[in-house]
């Protein structure tokens, strides 16, 4: 079984992912899923991500994981301490990330994932 170009990263209980599956599902597009939890995350791929997009865009600073760090570490964030503490709490990666294969993006919606699939 080869895998696919299209591959999608996250949580699988989170909302903004099942609705991006549901979308790839629902329009025929192959992917695969990377869970965070389940498979992990390594410094590589942070790394390769954060050179794309950029490390502050995949800092979800929304989220629960974020607000309960403590003001000092969330002050001195910078791209090291950001990705290590990514490293460390995949949950704290906004979600999903898609690499469409020759492009990553961050984010979900549906005008978005049309366009990027217009463009295959």
């Amino acid at each position: 079984m080869t895998s696919s170009p299209v591959k999608l990263y996250g949580i699988a209980n989170c909302d903004t992912i099942r609705k991006a599956r549901n979308w790839l599902d629902g329009n025929a597009i192959a992917f695969d899923f990377h869970d965070y939890r389940k498979q992990g995350v390594d410094m590589v791929l942070l790394q390769s991500m954060a050179a794309s997009l950029g490390w502050e865009i995949m800092l979800n600073r929304r989220g629960t994981t974020w607000r309960a760090l403590p003001d000092a570490v969330k002050n001195s964030i910078d791209r090291d301490s950001a990705l290590q503490l990514m490293l460390e709490n995949p949950a704290i990666i906004k979600r999903p990330i898609l690499d469409s294969g020759n492009q990553i993006f961050i984010g979900f919606n549906d005008q978005q994932y049309q366009e990027i699939f217009d463009q295959a």
